[in-house]
């Protein structure tokens, strides 16, 4: 009988270790970055015309439109989060390059990381100057309109060229917290981000 419980019990650890490598090795899959030629993989710039529409009210929020918002950018990074009080609202930022920062061989010049909802880049060689890497790429606060557009941008990997459609916003809490999107691609720092209320999303390898 002893030996009995302990073959059960030996059972349901490797059952349980093989189930974490399993995850393990599902999750690296998923996030694997896309390899890309070189070549500027997004041309355009980004397209910000006048808002439209009114205010409305977005899980327990007051969202207020700022402007209309599109683009087609290469994921430079993807961070999603979950704990942080603006994650009630957006459960991912994007990391986005669009000209020259869409560029493979641009990019193999620059270490990028994503934290705290901010993008930091840096690169010992500097292929662009500053102000060129600022106003083509960007961290950019998602929030999906609905589970539908969630989806793409929650899967969206490194890589990847993604178009997004819909409006930059100011949010505004009951209890006076706020969040208000950037309005230029040529800020850096706080403040500096895009609050896109999302309302259509495309990933796609190029």
């Amino acid at each position: 009988m002893d030996d009995w419980l302990e073959w059960a019990r030996e059972r349901r650890l490797l059952l349980a270790l093989g189930a974490v490598v399993c995850f393990a090795g599902f999750m690296y899959w998923s996030d694997r970055p896309v390899t890309q030629p070189p070549g500027i993989l997004a041309p355009e710039e980004p397209l910000q015309t006048e808002a439209s529409g009114e205010a409305w009210t977005f899980r327990g929020y007051k969202l207020t439109p700022l402007a209309r918002f599109q683009l087609r950018a290469r994921v430079l990074g993807r961070e999603r989060y979950r704990f942080d009080r603006a994650a009630e609202l957006s459960p991912v930022d994007l990391a986005l390059g669009w000209g020259p920062m869409s560029d493979t061989r641009i990019l193999a010049a620059f270490t990028i990381r994503q934290q705290d909802r901010f993008y930091f880049w840096s690169s010992a060689t500097m292929p662009l100057p500053a102000a060129e890497v600022i106003s083509h790429s960007a961290n950019m606060h998602l929030i999906p309109a609905t589970e539908a557009v969630a989806r793409p941008l929650l899967g969206a990997r490194t890589g990847q060229v993604v178009e997004l459609r819909g409006q930059l916003v100011r949010a505004d809490g009951p209890d006076g917290w706020h969040w208000v999107s950037s309005l230029t691609r040529t800020d850096s720092g706080d403040g500096a981000c895009e609050v896109i209320w999302v309302e259509a999303a495309r990933v796609a390898d190029r």
